[in-house]
């Protein structure tokens, strides 16, 4: 069992940045893979960000390249999501996951939501204009 839990969400003007955390708890950290989604008010949760085990590999959905970052410390059991130049269509709900064992060579199957095992509870990220 894995246990996640999202911080660092809030409100923020357009133009701004937030980072999230990810705490995991329950089993090795550094054995899992790990990703950021995003759900927004009326539509289906979408993919952010994966992260390797080691960092090795990092995919990014096209509406977050050159603007978000990700990254984990396995010492900490933490994964980060920094964002930068947040705008009004940023706002929803961010989810952590994680996937027992590694991740996927594949964005299409990174993308998935079936591609991972566990899910945190979500942080809210709003977004002004």
């Amino acid at each position: 069992q894995v246990q996640l839990v999202e911080s660092g969400g809030g409100l923020v003007q357009a133009g701004g940045s937030l980072r999230l955390s990810c705490t995991a708890s329950g089993r090795t950290f550094s054995s899992n893979a790990m990703g950021w989604f995003r759900q927004a008010p009326g539509k289906d949760r979408d993919f952010v960000a994966a992260i390797s085990r080691n960092s090795g590999r990092i995919y990014y959905a096209d509406s977050v390249k050159g603007r978000f970052t990700i990254s984990r410390d396995n010492a900490k059991n933490t994964m980060y999501l920094q964002m930068n130049i947040l705008k009004p269509e940023d706002t929803a709900i961010y989810y952590c996951a994680a996937r027992v064992g590694g991740l996927s060579s594949y964005l299409t199957t990174v993308g998935r939501e079936s591609h991972y095992d566990y899910w945190g509870q979500g942080t809210q990220v709003t977004v002004s204009s």
